[in-house]
């Protein structure tokens, strides 16, 4: 005998899923974006918090020439440098929409001297045959040149597109809302990881239009006032200053005028470009820089990433990796 009355079928059994280890990210700037990609890659849900959006950070005003500057410890440097340059010359060949482009370029010295100490992350330095009047030497190289105004808005939506977000919020402190915090926070570190040895080395750079320029220039000069001449996609960046402990945001006009002559004198196509803005960004500088876990009662971790002085670009993909190794030991996804 056949039944056409429905058959009872008992509900599945409900599965446990596992939810991903949250991470929330301090800072909003190209260490911070770069550690909060990388954490999503690796399978972690990933929050950003901070006071400035990418585009308001000091990571906006960078040149973003790949260069080791004012980061140490060295041979830290040169490992994060080397895993950061590969990274670049791989988006730029696989991904032009992110505004990463190799060029060449010459860094001028005033006496000769031995390779730079971060030459083995660059596959191929040459000295320069022809140095202009003043200079004795140098170094010629192709390296990765970053236009922010691109690659930091294709970050953030590299986390979207992964699950991540980024919101604006100011911090009196380090969050204790989640179980895991990476403290990219740059100069705000100062505040929010109690850390004064964090100090700011100002940089002001002119903002000039594109007159076809396609090859870098960095020229030895004062250490507060280094030259430098990068183009970019749609513009070109002359700078600039180091000075530190200067906390002044504002451009002055006498270094803007300084800038440009000793720029124009160095590359004379500079002068038919119009200026289309001045900047300036504290850069964060620190002794060395602080990449370290600290592990809080309760099992929350904080890892610190910051102090990246001039080399936040330069860095940023070797020490996000980093970030993700010291994370997975606390927490594998």
């Amino acid at each position: 005998m056949t039944s056409n009355s429905p058959v009872s079928v008992p509900d599945p059994a409900p599965v446990d899923v596992p939810s991903r280890p949250r991470v929330l990210v301090v800072g909003a700037g190209v260490i911070g974006l770069t550690c909060a990609v990388r954490l999503a890659e690796a399978g972690y849900e990933v929050n950003v918090v901070a006071r400035d959006l990418p585009l308001e950070t000091t990571s906006a005003v960078a040149a973003a020439l790949w260069y080791p500057y004012r980061a140490f410890p060295l041979d830290r440097v040169t490992g994060w440098g080397a895993t950061s340059y590969d990274q670049f010359a791989r988006i730029a060949e696989d991904t032009p929409a992110a505004g990463v482009r190799m060029r060449t370029g010459r860094e001028l010295l005033r006496t000769p001297g031995e390779p730079p100490w971060w030459s083995s992350a660059v596959p191929d330095l040459r000295p320069v045959s022809a140095p202009p009047a003043g200079y004795s030497g140098g170094w010629e190289f192709a390296t990765p040149v970053v236009d922010m105004s691109v690659y930091l808005p294709w970050l953030s939506g590299r986390l979207d597109e992964l699950g991540g977000t980024v919101t604006r919020h100011a911090l009196a402190g380090l969050p204790n809302t989640a179980p895991i915090v990476v403290d990219c926070a740059g100069l705000g570190a100062r505040l929010l990881a109690d850390d004064d040895t964090v100090t700011p080395v100002r940089g002001q750079v002119c903002v000039l239009e594109q007159v076809g320029l396609t090859e870098w220039l960095i020229a030895e000069n004062t250490p507060s006032r280094p030259i430098y001449v990068v183009p970019r996609l749609h513009d070109i960046v002359v700078g600039g200053t180091a000075e530190p402990g200067d906390w002044e945001a504002r451009p002055r006009e006498e270094t803007a005028r300084e800038l440009l002559t000793q720029a124009r004198a160095l590359v004379p196509v500079l002068a038919k470009a119009r200026v289309l803005r001045h900047r300036v960004g504290l850069r964060p500088a620190r002794p060395n820089v602080r990449l370290e876990p600290v592990h809080l009662p309760g099992g929350r971790l904080v890892v610190h990433c910051y102090g990246h002085g001039g080399a936040g670009v330069t860095l940023s993909w070797g020490c996000a990796d980093e970030v993700v190794e010291r994370v997975r030991a606390r927490a594998p996804t």
